[in-house]
């Protein structure tokens, strides 16, 4: 993001914290778990329906680029909440959320969106295993 100081692979520096040296890659890869971790815990906190794992990893992904309260306060969660996986302004809106996510990738926007509509409307389920990071 624009005029946020970031490390590694977009992990957020905080105040309490300072890499006037750089990291390693281990460090880095250390502090993308922590940082998709926390991101896997809010989708599962705000999604109160069933989502297949692509659907999951679309939502983790949006998460880690904008932060939960961005998800929180969506028309996508609203309608997602409610069931409507296929409705129209569900799909209108995961396409309007993820072309305005401004993120170092140009194509992470379309990726996501490729992404959430890749799930098979038959296959939705309750996500259970953790993305890998790495």
């Amino acid at each position: 993001m624009a005029g946020v100081p970031t490390i590694a692979y977009g992990h957020r520096i905080l105040p309490t914290e300072s890499f006037p040296d750089g990291i390693a890659e281990a460090q880095g890869a250390d502090l993308l778990a922590r940082d998709v971790s926390g991101a896997e815990n809010a989708v599962e906190r705000l999604v109160k329906v069933e989502l297949a794992q692509c659907q999951f990893d679309a939502l983790v992904d949006f998460v880690y680029n904008l932060g939960p309260r961005k998800l929180e306060a969506s028309t996508l969660l609203r309608t997602l909440n409610i069931g409507r996986y296929g409705a129209r302004p569900m799909s209108c809106c995961v396409g309007i959320m993820w072309a305005c996510v401004k993120t170092r990738l140009e194509s992470a926007p379309r990726g996501r969106f490729l992404l959430w509509h890749s799930a098979d409307s038959g296959s939705n389920r309750l996500r259970r295993e953790r993305a890998s990071v790495l």
